[in-house]
């Protein structure tokens, strides 16, 4: 079923290495969508970059048209109400109601423990130091599709309420048959403010200008398809954006002391999500790859998404046998992983091995599905290797810092000398002359 490397220099070519991001090719019926609704061939950038600059000129009138053309859905009102919100929570059957609360209670104490706060510095200079403040306004895409994501809702809304954002926007694409209960449920727990059943590059369009119906919004975040992915990137700089999420992935090292079983689950579960998921094993001996070889091909047998799991694992799919554990994180380091996943007898001895993953899954008892809904810190992560800059989602993600300088007459005195020869070597004698003005002893100046 997977491919078994024991060669680690062809490993590195042919199943770790990082291909630089092009636009992937959009599927034959997606392609035939797009002659449907444009008149011609375009990318996804391109479909994209129409859909922005539209909205941006007609606002609601282009949102209605691209979705009526796109989604076969006729808006006429397409914010959610706060009673059908409520009304969707009170549908949910008592056990997903209660497993849904119980994991939002989870990732809010999780992320009470990364609260900003800002610092002060008084010395007889003065006062230096940062405040924080909370974004006013997020938008959140939770993707729609074949799938409903209540979980992203939570792992990206609650973070962004723990940081203090004051109004929390959500996207999400509409259906003929109406958004799934469990989306707007979790918009209830999450206590998110507003709801909007908009997708696609019209809904990124639409909160990163604003139209006579949704708000501009300061910061976006959330997955989604090839096109939101383009939307996201060319509206970047009007907005911030969290980042541009590729296919899921996973590393998984097992030693002899792994549960072929549990690894071969751990594996289907990342692998499941699409036909472009990255799940890879990185064993310390043959018979345990081969072993957990043949967990894979009898476990995913029977799933709904088989076919799925098949073309992921043969399309980006391994294992590779290593020497050792040091080795197997030295190469997850080069890889770079979202998820890394240590089923070894002792993985808290090797954590500070670690230098670049999304998250770290600690043994057999914490696997990523866990982290996926309930553990705690959310599971919106970076992939493609861009877990080497960028990290997990987090409370840091909805503030901003703004340094503060409150220095005395005395110490603008002392400073500004060198400040004026600096402003001078770059060529900005403006600079320089308001420099030597604090130079002056009868010069007020802020003080504390």
């Amino acid at each position: 079923m997977m491919r078994i490397f024991t060669d680690i220099a062809e490993a590195r070519r042919l199943l770790l290495r990082r291909i630089p991001a092009t636009e992937p090719p959009l599927p034959p019926h997606v392609q035939a969508g797009i002659q449907r609704v444009f008149g011609r061939n375009l990318t996804a950038v391109g479909v994209a970059e129409e859909i922005c600059i539209a909205v941006a000129a007609r606002g609601d009138g282009a949102i209605r048209d691209y979705t009526a053309r796109i989604d076969g859905v006729e808006l006429t009102e397409y914010e959610v109400s706060q009673p059908a919100l409520d009304a969707a929570y009170a549908r949910l059957t008592p056990p997903l109601r209660e497993a849904l609360e119980h994991a939002a209670a989870r990732i809010r104490a999780f992320h009470d423990h990364e609260r900003h706060e800002g610092w002060q510095w008084i010395s007889p200079e003065g006062t230096l130091g940062q405040i924080v403040r909370p974004l006013a306004r997020v938008g959140i895409y939770v993707p729609g599709g074949t799938a409903a994501y209540p979980s992203t809702l939570l792992m990206s809304a609650i973070p962004a309420r723990v940081a203090g954002v004051r109004e929390i926007i959500v996207t999400t694409p509409p259906h003929p048959q109406g958004v799934a209960d469990v989306i707007l449920a979790a918009a209830a727990i999450a206590g998110v403010d507003r709801v909007f059943t908009i997708g696609g590059a019209q809904a990124i369009a639409a909160l990163a200008y604003g139209t006579e119906t949704v708000p501009r919004v300061d910061k976006i975040v959330g997955p989604g398809n090839p096109f939101v992915s383009a939307a996201k990137r060319y509206v970047f700089g009007t907005v911030a954006i969290d980042q541009i999420a590729g296919p899921t992935e996973t590393v998984v090292i097992a030693d002899e002391s792994a549960d072929p079983a549990c690894a071969a689950a751990d594996l289907i579960a990342q692998a499941e999500h699409g036909e472009t998921s990255s799940a890879i094993l990185l064993a310390t001996d043959e018979r345990i790859a081969r072993a957990v070889d043949g967990e894979v091909t009898r476990q995913f047998a029977d799933l709904p998404r088989a076919a799925v799991v098949r073309a992921a694992l043969d399309r980006t799919g391994g294992a590779v046998v290593v020497p050792t554990i040091e080795m197997a994180i030295e190469l997850s380091n080069e890889y770079a992983p979202e998820h890394l996943c240590l089923l070894v007898r002792e993985p808290w001895q090797y954590m500070g091995l670690v230098e670049n993953a999304g998250g770290i899954f600690l043994g057999e008892a914490s696997p990523e599905v866990l982290g996926d809904y309930i553990a705690g810190p959310s599971h919106v992560m970076p992939t493609g290797g861009s877990a080497r800059f960028s990290s997990a989602m987090h409370v840091g993600d909805f503030v901003r810092t703004m340094s503060v300088v409150g220095l005395t007459p005395g110490a603008a005195s002392a400073l500004a000398g060198d400040a004026a020869t600096i402003a001078a070597a770059e060529g900005l004698e403006g600079h320089a002359r308001a420099a030597r003005l604090r130079v002056r002893a009868d010069k007020p100046g802020a003080s504390r």
